[in-house]
């Protein structure tokens, strides 16, 4: 079975309340990182972050994660409507896969893009 790096941007991040949803799929955590300049980052009822690709968007926190491809179908099954997985860009000009939002989830929701990721933008809320 093939192995994919997968960035998480929200909840899925270590200490955050579904952590436990990588672990279970035996994820590896590899390091924190950046995506490429071209996101923006809302957050949906302050319960999760969705983050959506916009080239006049910015850099946002992620953390980068070795999964099996069925962990990451297991793992993609326990999102909420309204997040996918698909390609995205590092800063380093790495692509790998990552949780995004589709465009729908985001409207009317408030955008925390200038927080740079989630854990900042709840440390502030919270």
């Amino acid at each position: 079975m093939k192995n994919v790096i997968l960035a998480v941007n929200g909840t899925f991040m270590r200490g955050l309340e579904l952590e436990n949803n990588l672990k279970e799929v035996n994820a590896v955590f590899l390091k924190e990182s950046k995506t490429a300049p071209c996101f923006r980052l809302y957050s949906i009822d302050d319960k999760y972050p969705a983050m959506i690709e916009d080239i006049k968007g910015a850099s946002i926190d992620v953390e980068l994660y070795l999964i099996s491809e069925e962990g990451m179908k297991e793992v993609l099954s326990k999102e909420p409507d309204g997040l996918t997985i698909d390609k995205i860009k590092l800063l380093n000009g790495e692509e790998v896969c990552g949780v995004i939002g589709l465009s729908y989830i985001v409207k009317g929701r408030k955008e925390i893009t200038s927080y740079g990721g989630w854990r900042n933008y709840i440390k502030d809320v919270k």
